[in-house]
């Protein structure tokens, strides 16, 4: 209840005060579960991707929002799922209960990158949003979230208004060794040992993750790094914030150069 009350109150401040467009809205489905899997450039992210959608949102958390009073209350009403970076049992509640909420038939939000990114690009993905989707046989939605760094930077707790944002949708991807590609879900599938083609289980992880992040790169238009992103990175190493180029090819999974995604191509990890 409360989450829908918040949608009610918010959807109107933020149409109002934000210039807000949608794209591939059709691939999200009306009905049944689906994971959407999200590029992670602000805090207000998680505010924009809900707003654009007629069903409800349940994310998966960071648990340090859940310490703060100043955000607890707010991820708390929304039904938020905490989860706890640094795995354990904590971490592995935190998938059951995002299981639940798929095997319900519900959406549910990860960001693939596992922390905002520490500059414009998109960073390589941790598995556990594949090992979510291969086990229950749901769909994975790419997202691409355009406009909210502007909006809120990295550090700062306004959020500036009268900015655009764009919210992309790309076709959804099914994880599977069937390697379906017609969007509709599969049965869920175990994990084993050996993957496909005398794949380990974290090579099968490894290689759905990474063309789940072609594929938002493909919607976010932002070049793609294939390297974890840290927020210690924010601090020095990283580049400046710039518009990323466009489109391009798309190297190997084991690259860990710069690159980035075909336009064709195709949050938390516990398995990476």
């Amino acid at each position: 209840m409360a989450y829908w009350i918040l949608k009610v109150v918010l959807s109107p401040i933020f149409f109002l005060l934000w210039r807000v467009e949608i794209d591939g809205r059709e691939h999200v489905p009306k009905h049944g579960p689906a994971v959407l899997a999200a590029n992670h450039q602000s805090f207000c992210d998680s505010f924009f991707l809900p707003l654009v959608l007629r069903r409800r949102v349940t994310y998966v958390a960071k648990a340090e929002y859940f310490d703060d009073w100043k955000t607890a209350w707010f991820f708390r009403a929304a039904g938020q799922i905490p989860m706890n970076r640094g795995g354990g049992d904590a971490s592995q509640r935190a998938l059951d209960t995002a299981k639940e909420v798929l095997k319900g038939g519900g959406l549910l939000g990860i960001y693939p990158e596992g922390t905002r990114s520490p500059d414009v690009r998109l960073h390589r993905g941790h598995t556990g949003v594949a090992r979510l989707a291969i086990g229950c046989g749901v769909p994975i939605i790419p997202v691409g979230i355009v406009g909210t760094r502007a909006i809120q930077p990295p550090g700062r707790r306004i959020m500036r208004p009268f900015h655009p944002v764009t919210v992309r949708f790309g076709p959804p991807l099914i994880c599977s060794d069937a390697e379906a590609s017609n969007g509709k879900p599969t049965a869920p599938v175990e994990i084993s040992a050996n993957g496909s083609g005398g794949e380990s289980e974290q090579e099968v992880l490894r290689r759905w993750t990474d063309r789940l992040m072609h594929a938002i790169a493909a919607v976010s238009r932002q070049e793609y790094v294939d390297e974890y992103a840290t927020r210690s990175k924010a601090g020095g190493s990283a580049k400046p914030d710039r518009p990323g180029p466009g489109p391009g090819t798309v190297p190997d999974a084991g690259s860990r150069s710069a690159h980035r995604p075909n336009a064709q191509g195709g949050a938390v990890d516990v398995a990476s």
